[in-house]
């Protein structure tokens, strides 16, 4: 009996495509709660409205802390029944330290920590911010975010060499405008590092202005960089794109039989 109880709870707790009528209003429930949470985080830094509202901000919190804390009791109740925290006792270990478990966790620290340790007001207005974190469990309730974590495990390589790419493009854009533009400009461009913030601000056209290039070579470079930035930067982009056509070709499936379409 406590067995099949058990099953039930983490089909709830664990939706799938299958999911019952029940198991959908559940999930539902949850990413909403989750997106109002995101909201009051962000509109209780808004003093008019945080004052006008603040019981109901307190109210709220305190709402969501209990559903929080009942849903992570039942996840670790619950967890074995996955294969890879099978063992009663290390596998709910493992479900602790693992990436899902641990944005459980902190979705609710921050309102227990102050019970345990004393905690000074600055600090603990900073530790109530990481409730944002909770935006991060409503990729166990959406399907697309299963998609986009499959496609960024396809394509990691190639990310990877993007990422390398883009930062080797940064050091070499940094190194020849600093050793264009430090005898004429030794406050803005003063070493490699610092010349760094231009190159970045520049290969992704953010172009804040605050550091330009005032010599004809390093006008010249600056134009070549930009346009050099906008190509690299948007290997990611395609990459992705690719991934994602690749990973829905996949996952189709046919509406009458249920198999994959090719």
């Amino acid at each position: 009996m406590l067995l099949e109880i058990k099953k039930k709870v983490y089909l709830y707790l664990e939706p799938d495509e299958e999911s019952s009528n029940s198991d959908r209003i559940f999930n539902y429930f949850i990413i909403a709660l989750i997106i109002l949470n995101t909201l009051a985080v962000i509109f209780e830094t808004v003093d008019s409205l945080f004052l006008k509202y603040q019981t109901v901000f307190k109210n709220f919190e305190f709402f969501s802390i209990i559903v929080f804390s009942i849903e992570y009791i039942l996840r670790l109740w619950t967890c074995n029944l996955n294969k890879k925290y099978n063992q009663p006792f290390t596998g709910r270990i493992r479900y602790i330290f693992s990436f899902a478990g641990l944005i459980d966790l902190v979705a609710i620290l921050p309102f227990y920590l102050p019970f345990f340790i004393k905690v000074d007001f600055r600090f603990l207005r900073i530790i109530r911010l990481i409730r944002l974190l909770r935006f991060f469990k409503l990729g166990r309730y959406l399907h697309a975010a299963s998609v986009i974590k499959k496609v960024l495990i396809e394509k990691k390589e190639e990310l990877i060499l993007s990422l390398g790419i883009t930062f080797f493009l940064i050091i070499i854009a940094s190194s020849l405008m600093y050793f264009v533009e430090h005898d004429a400009q030794p406050d803005k461009f003063s070493s490699i590092p610092e010349t760094m913030w231009w190159s970045v601000a520049t290969l992704t056209t953010v172009g804040y202005g605050d550091v330009y290039p005032i010599t004809t070579l390093g006008k010249t470079l600056t134009s070549i960089i930009s346009i050099l930035g906008i190509g690299v930067f948007a290997l990611p982009a395609g990459i992705l794109a690719s991934g994602f056509s690749n990973r829905l070709k996949k996952d189709k499936h046919c509406p009458n039989c249920g198999g994959k379409i090719d």
